[in-house]
Formats: C-alpha cells, sequence, structure tokens
C-alpha cells in the first residue's frame, strides 16, 4: 500500500488577464512534481474572477492539459483550431517548438470550474511540431460504482473495481496518467498503481482521511492507493508519470533545459519565428 510522503498546499493567484486561480507549482517542487510543472485550478461563479481568460500567449517546450469540470471555454491557437472545451472535455496541447493560443471564458455567469496541467517534455522532444487534440468526455475510460465513486481516466491506466481503464491519450514519452475521482461520503476506493513509482493526489473537493480541500498529497511507492473520503465526500485528481529527470529552465511560458535555450525562445518569440 503507497503512503503519504508529502503534503503541499495549493496557493491562491491569479494569471491571464487577471483570473483567479489555486495553483501547485515552483522552482522548489520541480522534483517532486516531475513529470509535470504545474497544476492549476479555476473555481468561481462570479464572472470577475474569470471573465477575462487568457488571451493570446506563447508556449515552448511542454504540453498542456485543460480539463473543463463545469462552463465553457473557447481555445484558438495559431494552427487553426479553434472550439469550446465543455463540462467533461478535455484540450491536450503539445506546444512542442511553439504555440501561440487563448483560451477564453465563453459564458457571462455561472460556474466556471477547470484545471489546467503543464507536462514537460524531454529534452530530445522540445522542439518537435505542435500538436492539438480535443478530448470528448464520452472516449475517456470511466467507471461508476453506484454510492461509492466514479473515476474518469484521461491518459494513463488505472485499475479500480477490478477493472483496468485505459485513457485515450496514449503513445506521451513521459506515459502520464490523469485521471479524474469522486468518491461519496464515508467510502474507501482503492486504486491499482503499480505502473508509477509515486503518485500525486490533489484533492479539490471535500476531504480524505489524510487530505483537506486544495491539499496535494505525495504518495510513494506500492501497487495500491487506498483513500478514503470523508463526512462530504471528496474529488481529486490523480497524477502520475515517468520522471524526466533533466534540467528544468523555465521563463513564464516557456520550459527549456538551458538558460541559452530560453534566451532562444525569447528571442525567436520577439522575431516571429516561435510560431513560425
Amino acid at each position: 500500500m503507497r503512503s503519504l510522503v508529502q503534503v503541499i498546499r495549493a496557493q491562491p493567484t491569479q494569471d491571464g488577464a487577471g483570473v483567479k486561480i489555486h495553483r501547485v507549482a515552483g522552482q522548489a517542487l520541480n522534483a517532486i512534481l516531475d513529470p509535470f510543472l504545474m497544476i492549476d485550478e479555476i473555481n468561481s461563479d462570479n464572472a470577475d474572477d474569470y471573465i477575462a481568460g487568457f488571451p493570446e500567449h506563447p508556449h515552448r517546450g511542454f504540453e498542456t492539459i485543460t480539463y473543463m469540470k463545469a462552463g465553457k471555454m473557447r481555445h484558438r491557437d495559431h494552427m487553426g483550431n479553434e472550439g469550446v472545451i465543455e463540462s467533461g472535455g478535455v484540450q491536450w496541447m503539445t506546444a512542442g517548438r511553439g504555440v501561440l493560443h487563448s483560451e477564453i471564458p465563453e459564458q457571462e455567469s455561472g460556474l466556471l470550474h477547470g484545471f489546467q496541467i503543464w507536462l514537460n517534455l524531454p529534452s530530445n522532444q522540445k522542439m518537435i511540431d505542435p500538436d492539438y487534440k480535443d478530448i470528448r468526455a464520452d472516449v475517456m475510460g470511466r467507471v461508476v460504482s453506484d454510492g461509492v465513486a466514479d473515476l474518469r481516466v484521461v491518459a494513463g491506466q488505472l485499475g479500480v473495481f477490478g477493472e483496468v481503464l485505459d485513457g485515450p491519450m496514449r503513445g506521451r514519452m513521459t506515459q502520464p496518467l490523469i485521471a479524474d475521482l469522486e468518491i461519496a461520503s464515508d467510502q474507501s476506493v482503492s486504486l491499482s498503481t503499480d505502473l508509477y513509482d509515486s503518485v500525486l493526489v490533489l484533492v479539490y473537493r471535500g476531504q480524505t482521511s489524510e487530505l483537506s480541500t486544495k491539499t496535494l498529497g505525495v504518495y510513494g511507492p506500492g501497487s495500491e492507493l487506498c483513500l478514503r473520503s470523508g463526512e462530504e465526500g471528496a474529488s481529486a485528481l490523480i497524477l502520475a508519470g515517468k520522471s524526466l529527470k533533466e534540467p528544468i529552465v523555465q521563463y513564464g511560458p516557456f520550459v527549456m533545459n538551458t538558460e541559452q535555450q530560453i534566451r532562444d525562445a525569447i528571442m525567436d518569440y520577439r522575431a516571429g519565428r516561435l510560431a513560425g
């Protein structure tokens, strides 16, 4: 059974055009989150907290995964991709050598709840061609146990209730696991996680026996992860992957391996070559 080895609290901050979020990230956490770089949560029914969204901005050197729980977000990028991410849907964007994109809420009132996850690319893939995929809610691996839990898998493989679920995203060098688990009140769920060295659990609603809301737990080696909810139940993102163990140099929206690569990214962006 996996044991909890560290607890990290998500910190309130702002990004984009003043969007209020909670974030798990930072240089001190790079080795802990590896291969992930950042986990952001937007959760507000006050339009002033999110309506301005994330106007056009660049990325290089990693992948962004946007997962919507409630509300709508419109994506546009320089490759001509455009669409609305709705409740339960995922946008998986590989920035590679360079992407210019925007994410703007499609609604003017009501609850907007979603996550953006930054997933690092290995050094030999940081300059690959950019790519974009829309993942509908109905193609995700899902199992529901009435009165116990609801599990959705976006990427990777996870076992629960005697079933093995596969997410629709495959073939990534970092072998990521991204899943969304909702547990009913006072219930226990055991997940088979033998494919991964460590597992991250970000509780975003309610609490488990070990984690409160807006905390991320790092679970050490083991084949099984057991989570027990409190009286209010619990909802959590489950994340894991193959650690890259490579140098990380980040400057805003650029994540590379050396300072010179960051300088190159800045020059390419200013010269209009980044998304060329």
